[in-house]
């Protein structure tokens, strides 16, 4: 299992940001503990289940074995994480 972090290329609020998503629900949350994130951060919607990091916490998480992934280079990969991001908010194993 794995917990991944895509590039970071959203800004907003002055900040670039990234999407901290997992192989599972379990994973994810332990994961954003670790890097200090509070659960009320979680997101489940449309775009699934993920976090929304920093760029300086994607760098923490990729320390903490986070796996990256880039949306240019890694397209079958991120979509693939997309689709169990996307099952897992909505309720669905897959």
């Amino acid at each position: 299992m794995s917990v991944y972090v895509d590039d970071a290329v959203v800004q907003w609020r002055g900040q670039r940001w990234a999407h901290l998503m997992a192989d599972t629900l379990e994973e994810l949350h332990a994961f954003a503990a670790r890097l200090g994130i509070p659960r009320r951060a979680f997101q489940d919607k449309a775009s699934g289940a993920h976090y929304d990091v920093t760029a300086e916490l994607r760098e923490d998480a990729l320390r903490l074995g986070a796996v990256a992934i880039s949306r240019h280079r890694d397209r079958e990969q991120v979509r693939a994480v997309i689709r169990r991001a996307r099952a897992q908010g909505r309720g669905e194993a897959e």
